[in-house]
């Protein structure tokens, strides 16, 4: 589980954007060296060798892809199909676990009330060796609730986005266990640590229970490979400006937080940015931002090249905590809003995935551990890759994780020569299937 750990809402964001005067229009081509239109001077050409000019990374949390997507995908479990086309060609959830027991319904009410214990011996226990059977009764930590899957109600902006855009079916977790753990991978491709165990020593540590803070140096993460080519990056977060402003102490607690905790999921956490772990960018004071200047980087024409996007908790969809589903999915579309709203609309692809299952239920097993860390892989996570990259209703079968999305950006930026941590970027599949090659005017390879 977490420890116990928004800001400005996704109306707002596009709101912004709106009163900013007279939007440049992005035309057919947008600002990438693809997009093949005159680019704006408010959408400067950000020079992607491929064509995707700008690249955002929204991180959700804690849910598997059968909970949000399988009453979306029809196809019958353990079918394995290989078309592509929409849902009928992705695994529906079964109608009951390989133990018998039948789902309970996802909404918002349950969210808010049930966090699944996900610590990485009780994820273990309930994958089973593959067998997917210890979800309901693990003895550790069996729930009936942890096999639940959500209704369309709740999740429908994700299923239509599923429709128009592109899904992965077999993207999973990259490390079984607790959030942090898994979103080191986005910034490293490799275990660094197990579940929550380390809090980066950075703003916001003083508001965590978690007294076990690190600073990490002399390490790269992606994010200095890129600066180190010429490539502008940083990390959006809400909430953190009022932690930020708070000095030592802990901002005050949004009323639109179900629990009212000066801490996780009410505030800013420093947890949920693994770039935060590293020194040199906590150091970097242009690195890590908060949401709201997301909006005011759009307008001026100075979105990076790669941004990453992270709600607050109760903006993360992360169960329990009377976090609720809508008021995430809300957040994480409002992203994209606000760039097909923008002269950007043609040049960035949108990534949209979820940073670990949660503890809920999946039928599909992982896929064997990985020869880099030795670690083991938990459970699938949607993965969305939205705009005009992006193939057409098209549904991935390529077995990807987060270290994939390193992987792409290192080809995407930094002329296709990837695996340059030496970690999981060397290994893992590219995510080139679920991007439109006439679109980018290059093929990303799938591996």
């Amino acid at each position: 589980m977490r420890q116990t750990r928004y800001g400005t809402g996704a109306l707002a964001l596009v709101s912004i954007l709106t009163a900013c005067g007279p939007k440049a229009s992005s035309g057919s081509g947008g600002g990438g060296s693809g997009g093949g239109g005159g680019a704006s001077p408010m959408c400067p050409d950000a020079g992607a060798s491929t064509g995707i000019a700008h690249v955002i990374v929204v991180v959700q949390e804690n849910h598997t892809f059968d909970t949000y997507f399988g009453r979306w995908c029809t196809a019958a479990p353990g079918s394995n199909p290989t078309c592509t086309a929409g849902p009928s060609c992705c695994e529906a959830a079964p109608a009951m676990d390989p133990t018998g027991a039948s789902p309970t319904t996802l909404d918002d009410a349950e969210n808010a009330a049930y966090d699944p214990s996900h610590l990485q011996a009780c994820e273990l226990t309930e994958i089973d060796d593959g067998k997917m059977d210890g979800f309901v009764t693990s003895p550790a930590c069996g729930d009936a609730r942890n096999f639940a899957l959500a209704t369309d109600a709740v999740v429908k902006p994700y299923h239509d986005l599923a429709t128009q855009y592109a899904l992965a079916d077999r993207y999973f977790q990259p490390i079984a266990g607790e959030s942090s753990s898994n979103d080191m991978y986005l910034a490293v491709a490799k275990e660094v640590f197990i579940d929550n165990t380390v809090e980066p020593a950075a703003t916001g540590d003083q508001c965590s229970f978690n007294t076990n803070t690190k600073s990490y140096t002399g390490q790269q993460t992606i994010a200095d490979l890129l600066k180190a080519a010429g490539k502008t990056v940083a990390w959006y977060s809400e909430g953190y400006a009022a932690m930020a402003a708070a000095g030592t102490g802990c901002p005050s607690v949004p009323s639109a937080c179900g629990v009212s905790l000066p801490t996780y999921p009410c505030v800013y956490d420093p947890s949920d940015v693994p770039f935060a772990y590293y020194a040199q960018l906590t150091s970097d004071p242009t690195f890590i931002r908060d949401y709201g200047e997301l909006a005011t980087d759009i307008a001026a024409g100075t979105l990076p090249d790669v941004s990453y996007v992270k709600g607050i908790g109760f903006h993360s969809e992360h169960p329990g905590y009377g976090t609720t589903i809508t008021a995430g999915v809300a957040f994480a579309t409002g992203v994209i809003q606000a760039i097909d709203a923008s002269c950007y609309k043609n040049d960035t692809l949108v990534l949209v995935t979820w940073d670990e299952g949660g503890g809920f239920f999946d039928h599909v097993k992982p896929p064997a551990q990985s020869a880099v860390d030795s670690q083991p892989y938990g459970t699938r996570v949607p993965l969305l890759a939205v705009g005009r990259y992006a193939k057409q209703g098209e549904v991935s079968h390529v077995t990807m994780e987060h270290s994939s999305i390193v992987k792409f950006l290192e080809f995407n930026y930094l002329d296709g020569k990837t695996g340059q941590l030496g970690a999981r970027d060397a290994t893992v599949n590219n995510i080139g299937s679920l991007l439109d090659p006439a679109a980018t005017g290059v093929t990303i390879p799938d591996q």
